[in-house]
């Protein structure tokens, strides 16, 4: 089966999921199937779903990671002992683990497409992620608590685990609380690493950009709670934007 054929599968099977979705047409150009899809998996809520989806769906995602092309934490070479600076899609990184900025419903982004860190590793993980989460979210009964990290399989992301960590909203300027509750990310995400075995961690730039902590100021917390609690866990700084990746480069020498 092509990506085009099993992209058409995925899509009508989750269009027939919905009565709303009965005048919605497949597009011709895969381009905008892949877009399409994508937008379907965003919104849909987490419910449980056919193992013929999630077949099909498994061979797409992978298909479609391995032709952006995967880069594996054994190619990287460290700015300083255990530490790793990394330009690049987070969502193609093979590592032990990688950290998702998430909200506190924990469970994902619903804006079709978006372009926050969240959407992307849902989107990519596939859909058994958001079922997890909600999962978690269920049994805890309550929000998710800035500060603190949860553990979930990765599904179809060619890292082992996704650390889920909801960082602090910025609201006016930045208070000694927010910058308390941005270090207990990156702490609590290594302490759960270490827990579980995992030797190493992707940290995207929690806080930043929707959240709207100050990209510098950030940064220097991550590196310090980094550098203080990695322990035995090699730590990667993942960022997207030239200038995030200048802040970090400077920081880490």
């Amino acid at each position: 089966m092509t990506q085009e054929q099993r992209a058409d599968r995925l899509i009508r099977y989750l269009l027939k999921e919905n009565e709303e979705y009965a005048d919605v047409r497949v597009p011709g150009p895969l381009s905008e199937k892949r877009r399409l899809l994508r937008s379907l998996m965003n919104v849909r809520a987490p419910r449980p779903i056919g193992e013929d989806f999630l077949a099909a769906q498994d061979e797409y995602l992978r298909e479609e990671t391995a032709r952006k092309g995967v880069t594996d934490i054994a190619g990287l070479t460290p700015v300083e002992p255990g530490i790793y600076l990394w330009q690049g899609d987070i969502t193609t990184l093979r590592c032990g683990a990688i950290v998702n900025a998430a909200n506190s419903g924990l469970t994902g982004c619903y804006i079709p497409c978006h372009g926050c860190i969240d959407n992307a590793i849902h989107t990519w993980a596939g859909v058994q992620l958001r079922l997890a989460c909600a999962e978690l979210m269920e049994k805890q009964g309550h929000e998710e608590p800035t500060g603190r990290a949860r553990l979930t399989p990765a599904y179809n992301l060619p890292c082992d685990y996704v650390l889920h960590t909801v960082g602090p909203i910025i609201y006016g300027r930045v208070t000694q609380e927010d910058r308390e509750l941005l270090a207990s990310c990156y702490r609590s995400c290594l302490e759960l690493a270490q827990e579980n075995g995992i030797g190493s961690v992707a940290f995207c730039c929690i806080s930043t950009g929707e959240f709207r902590f100050p990209n510098r100021e950030a940064a220097e917390i991550a590196v310090d709670t980094v550098r203080r609690y990695r322990g035995s866990v090699e730590a990667i700084f993942n960022v997207f934007k030239d200038t995030d990746h200048e802040i970090y480069r400077e920081l880490l020498g």
